[in-house]
């Protein structure tokens, strides 16, 4: 299972967040590895739990990192209460489904794997033998780094991430200089969906290993904070500018398409533009296409969503938009005398901020 592919489950981060440094829960687990000891630990102590469970003794005791620790020294499993404030049941013996598949060889591992498959909790098994710690949710498996090899990891990612933001930086750059001479072509819009897909994978990584830190990746967490901003939002203006909407077809099912492409795929224009229901398809990837005007309108300032949405709808393209007057501006509800001239000046500042030399037919 690939980074990717965990990190997109809501519920592996969830459960990443209640392991990560400066909680209460990964200082019991350090203190169980600290001794040498290992552990089975169930974070849920709801009915379908203590049907899997036989023997061991009831607690129902406030969690401490101490206690945790303490009842380490026993074979049996630890069952904690599902917000892991306090500590239901040790001594416990596990009984999953045996027919359900595992991957694992040792006797704990196995059964954690088999009881998050059969059971929607997290399940932590700390190896006595190998001093690490591994969280199991439903098909997922997670083993957990140390923290200064994750630290370089995540540094190493935002690099990258940094690196690929400029890039995308620059392709949309020129994507709004096309849309300004109406020149576009449906292999440009693909060259910033690429840019745009590629950066959302690489920051859903990276936000995974930024849970998994806990306390210690909040100065990550602010920059790729930082270096997302605005990503999704354009993912979604270029996706509503280019995407051919009828009633088989519409924004959310592009956005689909796209998110689940292999990232072999997404490398190839002509599969992004099957896949994504681009005008002309891959077998016309340079033929012109025209912008609707949602992604430059989101860059002019007090145009609200819903009259940006009607300007679109009332002049069905960005060149029609920009040629249209104060009087057919002010037709369009919610746009007054003043807001119209906003929308011309704005439209005329990013005309003024393009360099449109160069460009295709200029």
């Amino acid at each position: 299972m690939g980074d990717i592919d965990e990190q997109q489950s809501p519920q592996l981060l969830y459960s990443l967040a209640a392991l990560a440094p400066g909680t209460g829960l990964r200082d019991g687990l350090d203190r169980i590895l600290q001794s040498g000891k290992g552990a089975l630990i169930v974070v849920g102590d709801g009915p379908d739990v203590l049907e899997i469970c036989s023997g061991g003794f009831l607690l129902d005791a406030e969690f401490s990192p101490q206690r945790l620790a303490e009842l380490a020294k026993m074979d049996g499993a630890i069952v904690l209460a599902a917000d892991a404030g306090r500590i239901a049941r040790a001594n416990v013996h596990l009984v999953p489904d045996p027919s359900l598949p595992t991957s694992e060889t040792g006797t704990r591992h196995r059964t954690a794997e088999r009881v998050a498959r059969c059971v929607d909790v997290p399940v932590v098994s700390v190896s006595e033998a190998m001093g690490v710690i591994t969280l199991y949710r439903g098909e997922h498996k997670h083993q957990l780094k140390p923290i200064p090899a994750l630290l370089a990891r995540v540094n190493q990612a935002l690099q990258t991430l940094e690196r690929y933001r400029a890039r995308l930086d620059v392709v949309a750059a020129n994507l709004s200089k096309l849309e300004l001479a109406d020149q576009v072509s449906t292999r440009d819009v693909i060259a910033v969906l690429q840019r745009l897909e590629m950066v959302r994978r690489i920051a859903a990584e990276v936000a995974g290993q930024v849970t998994e830190l806990g306390i210690d990746g909040r100065l990550a967490g602010l920059q790729l904070e930082e270096l997302m901003a605005g990503v999704p939002d354009d993912r979604t203006a270029v996706l509503l500018d280019y995407v051919v909407h009828d009633g088989t077809w519409d924004l959310d099912h592009a956005v689909a398409s796209l998110s689940i492409l292999p990232a072999d795929a997404l490398l190839d224009a002509a599969a992004v533009a099957r896949a994504i229901h681009l005008p002309g398809g891959p077998d016309a990837l340079d033929s012109p296409v025209s912008a609707r005007g949602h992604r430059l309108l989101r860059r002019i300032r007090s145009i609200p969503d819903a009259v940006a949405l009607r300007l679109v709808e009332r002049f069905g393209t960005l060149h029609e938009l920009r040629a249209a007057s104060i009087e057919e501006l002010c037709r369009v509800e919610g746009v007054g005398d003043q807001r119209a001239r906003l929308i011309q000046e704005g439209l005329q500042r990013l005309v003024q901020n393009s360099d449109l030399d160069g460009l295709r037919g200029s």
